[in-house]
């Protein structure tokens, strides 16, 4: 057996891809199964057993055929799946962002109520806010093309649509259309 792998192991030195793919199907089952119980995640497992089968087509050169083939390649795979887990660690955790909603497909009026207050609420801005805002939301004018409508700089352009976006979220949760939030646009 040992004097296979040493065959096997050459024959990838010299670039004969069919010894590759041998010792890979003789040895991925274990790889795998080492990284799967280190890292307890199968795409995981998966993408750090590639990542070793790399690494020690790279390294081959090094290995000590003296040495049996098995725990130097488990060595390798083992120490990814620690590089793989230490990066887990400094990686903050994922958290929900986006809140559950109720469905309310069948609502059919609500989007047309919460239109009809967006254009009320429009009407209560000042109205160069509001234009800038209808060219950049409705007319989906990118904020150049705005500053060249209205003739005044891109800043402006900008300073305007926040403006208008901060009074229109007031004027809605003053009427009671959208509830309040601690974030403020």
């Amino acid at each position: 057996m040992a004097d296979d792998v040493r065959e096997l192991v050459d024959r990838s030195m010299a670039g004969d891809e069919q010894a590759m793919v041998e010792l890979v199907h003789r040895y991925q089952g274990a790889v795998f199964g080492l990284c799967y119980r280190m890292l307890g995640d199968r795409q995981d497992a998966e993408d750090i057993t590639q990542e070793a089968f790399l690494r020690v087509f790279r390294s081959l050169h090094t290995w000590d055929p003296g040495r049996d083939f098995r725990p130097w390649l488990l060595a390798i795979a083992g120490n990814r799946c620690r590089s793989h887990l230490a990066l887990r660690k400094r990686r903050p955790a994922t958290t929900n962002l986006v809140e559950e909603l109720p469905d309310r497909a069948n609502d059919e009026g609500t989007a047309q109520h919460l239109k009809e207050e967006v254009g009320l609420a429009l009407t209560t801005i000042r109205e160069e806010y509001r234009r800038a805002f209808l060219l950049f939301h409705a007319q989906e004018l990118s904020y150049a093309q705005i500053s060249d409508a209205l003739d005044c700089p891109v800043g402006t352009v900008k300073t305007w649509i926040h403006r208008a976006r901060r009074e229109l979220v007031r004027c809605l949760q003053g009427r009671g259309v959208v509830q309040e939030t601690r974030y403020e646009p």
